[in-house]
């Protein structure tokens, strides 16, 4: 199937999501070429000894949704890894804060590489952090 198949597949539930979606808790909420929305609502389980959100949790998220955001973009037998990633935690991340968006769109996909910039909202639109990607493209 396309990228696009596969990430439609995801977001309908027709396709089970990844072990450490599972694992987390998030979900593939929005697929369109090109763009990702991943979905959670953080609890106690994702918190760091200082009692906010661990960024890890939130780099997985950005990480998530832009390395899905190419993969969106790629034809039947392409894929796509990451590269390398940079992301900044503007607002700290609470139970309290509920849903957050993980928003990724591709920025440029060639045969070789592509890029992608992501962005984690809460409910009320509010920057939580941002980040942008380099993906390597191959084929399966």
């Amino acid at each position: 199937m396309s990228g696009l198949e596969f990430v439609h597949g995801l977001a309908s539930g027709a396709l089970p999501l990844n072990t450490i979606a599972r694992t987390l808790g998030y979900d593939v909420a929005e697929a369109e070429s090109g763009r990702v929305v991943i979905t959670l609502v953080p609890t106690g389980a994702h918190l760091n000894p200082a009692g906010t959100v661990h960024g890890g949790l939130t780099a997985t998220l950005l990480d998530s949704c832009m390395g899905l955001a190419i993969q969106s973009t790629l034809e039947r037998g392409v894929s796509q890894t990451t590269l390398e990633f940079k992301i900044s935690l503007v607002r700290p991340i609470t139970p309290e804060t509920g849903e957050v968006r993980a928003e990724g769109k591709v920025l440029s996909c060639g045969r070789r590489v592509g890029t992608a910039e992501g962005r984690v909202v809460d409910g009320k639109g509010r920057l939580l952090a941002h980040g942008t990607t380099t993906c390597l493209i191959f084929s399966n």
